[in-house]
């Protein structure tokens, strides 16, 4: 059990403050982050918090998955790794013009 949990379902209105009083209840939250979208800075329903130990991760996924916040259902579980992401975004990019094949000339 790693020590990143993922939380959706978050009210739209939450902040990182916040967000880390939740956990802070089930052991010592080295940080939490609420996503916001980077154009208008607006918070996109869901964060990452990562606690000092997967114990208490695993104690705070327990006692905080399925409860509500401000009428929200919480979906609270271990953090997944990120994948890596391109710069093209979905491998078409440039050739999608051409049927997908390169112009020799």
């Amino acid at each position: 059990m790693g020590n990143k949990i993922y939380v959706g379902g978050l009210p739209y209105t939450t902040t990182d403050g916040q967000l880390e009083e939740i956990f802070s209840t089930h052991g010592t939250v080295e940080s939490a982050r609420v996503i916001t979208d980077k154009f208008t800075g607006q918070s996109r329903g869901f964060g990452f918090v990562e606690m000092s130990s997967g114990g208490e991760a695993q104690k705070a996924i327990d006692a905080l998955n399925n409860t509500q916040v401000d009428g929200r259902t919480l979906t609270v579980n271990e953090a997944k790794p990120q994948e890596n992401r391109s710069g093209f975004g979905g491998g078409a990019g440039r050739r999608e013009g051409s049927g997908g094949r390169r112009n020799r000339y």
